[in-house]
Parts: C-alpha cells; sequence; structure tokens
C-alpha cells in the first residue's frame, strides 16, 4: 500500500476489511496527525493550516481503502460529493451524513455527536458519514481536506 513517509496500511486495511469500523476511524485521525508533521504529532491534532503537508499519495491510498471496503460508502471523496451538493453548507453537509443530532429541549436546535453516539456499521450509516473529522476547533480542517487537491 503506498506511501510517501513509510506509513505501514495494512492494520487500517485489515479493520476496514473485518468491521473495525471504529478501530479504523481512530487509525485514520492517527494517521494524519503523522502525516501533517512533528508540530501536529507534538500537540495531538492537526491545524487546517498543515492539511497541506499531508502527502497526496497517503490521503490516496487512505481513501482507497475507505471506499474499497465500504462499497463506496465512505470516504474523503465521498464527503466531498456531498459537500458540494450541500453547496459548502456545514450545517446541511452535517445533517445528510448524520453527524448531527435533534437536541431533546429544543427540537431545532442541533448538537455535535459524541464519539461514542457514532454509527460504525456500514449497513446502518448515512453515506459519507466516515472517516470522523473533529470540528471541536471549528470548521476549517474539515474543508481544508475536502478541497485537498487529491480529490
Amino acid at each position: 500500500l503506498p506511501s510517501d513517509v513509510g506509513m505501514d496500511y495494512v492494520p487500517l486495511a485489515t479493520m476496514l476489511a473485518t468491521g473495525q469500523l471504529a478501530e479504523a476511524d481512530q487509525f485514520t485521525r492517527d494517521a494524519l496527525i503523522v502525516l501533517a508533521g512533528s508540530k501536529a504529532k507534538g500537540r495531538d491534532f492537526v491545524y487546517f493550516t498543515e492539511v497541506k503537508n499531508i502527502p497526496s499519495t497517503d490521503l490516496a491510498t487512505i481513501e482507497r481503502l475507505w471506499t474499497k471496503f465500504s462499497g463506496g460508502k465512505f470516504g474523503y471523496s465521498v464527503q466531498k460529493q456531498i459537500w458540494k451538493k450541500s453547496k459548502g453548507d456545514f450545517e446541511v453537509w452535517c445533517n445528510k451524513i448524520g453527524w448531527t443530532t435533534k437536541d431533546g429541549e429544543i427540537e431545532r436546535k442541533k448538537r455535535w455527536f459524541g464519539a461514542s453516539e457514532f454509527t460504525y456499521d456500514v449497513k446502518k450509516a448515512p453515506k459519507g458519514h466516515l472517516p470522523l473529522t473533529s470540528a471541536l476547533r471549528g470548521t476549517s480542517l474539515i474543508k481544508e481536506l475536502l478541497n485537498h487537491p487529491v480529490w
């Protein structure tokens, strides 16, 4: 599995092939941190400005694995297609990929899921639901990933 930095993607392929989607999702997040460089690794998260440092070869490998083992249901390219159909409206996009839920107190208010509330089942999750990219520090990281030239 191709990598510009010697990353081993066999564990990711194995997790995806055996339906261990939560583990594959965590592997993907961890890989992005490593691929983004030493500063990202030191703080344990990726700044949106570091996305350009992530090698296209590695992102393409991650993407191929997610799309292959989900039957085309998951992956960044899938998320990007939905992003385009949502006309770049983050709330609309999140609703389409199942990243929000109705708040019990105010029906119209939306809140982010906790990590344990995501659907790690290829048959039950909405198209584009995975891989998860944190928006806790804002939406810029997701937007940069979706606009990476590899897609």
